[in-house]
């Protein structure tokens, strides 16, 4: 937590100046008053200033965003962060030279244990439950785009065959992504069966 001590001539300007140091606003700091200022002798000898002990709360989401840089350096990335408010939650996206796909990881991998630890990091800081979506590179929604595509072929499969199709297990996003793109299919379904991480989508007939 990072803390500074300011002074003023009165206790608002002590604040102030204490703000105006950590360029942040009121409702960012915790403050503690040390000493009230004094007018001295005759209001010229002896004269304290007023001080302050600021600190410094933490910003769930600038910490998260700071984990995820210190990761991403030790790889030896350099990434940019773009921050935007969905309906699933506050998503990030990465971006950045080097070789991203180290983010990423086989299928996602990678990126969903960073999502995790990043929700868990931000969560720590925050009084209410904050959910955030990590992305690089686009990957989400290309990946959103190849497990729709591969239901749609999967489906004609079980339809031509008539037999059902258990896919390879994925993340519950994953699985989600498969669900919703079949829902409303006239002559197939889907559930899911076993246990995570192993969890697998079915697509069978319908009945």
């Amino acid at each position: 937590m990072k803390k500074i001590v300011a002074s003023g001539k009165t206790v608002e300007d002590a604040v102030r100046n204490g703000l105006t140091q950590l360029q942040v606003t009121e409702d960012r700091v915790k403050q503690v008053v040390l000493e009230q200022p004094t007018k001295g002798f005759f209001g010229l000898f002896g004269a304290k200033e007023a001080k302050v002990e600021l600190e410094l709360i933490p910003d769930p989401m600038l910490e998260a965003e700071q984990f995820l840089r210190e990761v991403a350096g030790t790889m030896g990335l350099q990434v940019n962060i773009d921050r935007k408010q969905t309906r699933e939650g506050t998503h990030l996206s990465v971006t950045g030279s080097g070789d991203l796909g180290m983010l990423i990881g086989r299928r996602g991998q990678t990126l969903d244990a960073l999502q995790y630890l990043v929700n868990i990091v931000a969560n720590r800081y925050s009084d209410s439950h904050l959910r955030i979506v990590l992305d690089a590179e686009d990957f989400r929604e290309r990946r959103r785009k190849t497990l729709a595509d591969l239901s749609d072929r999967l489906a004609g499969r079980v339809i031509r065959t008539r037999k059902e199709v258990v896919l390879e297990p994925m993340s519950p996003h994953e699985r989600k992504v498969i669900h919703s793109q079949l829902q409303n299919h006239p002559k197939v379904k889907t559930f899911s069966k076993g246990d995570e991480p192993n969890r697998r989508v079915v697509i069978a007939l319908r009945q």
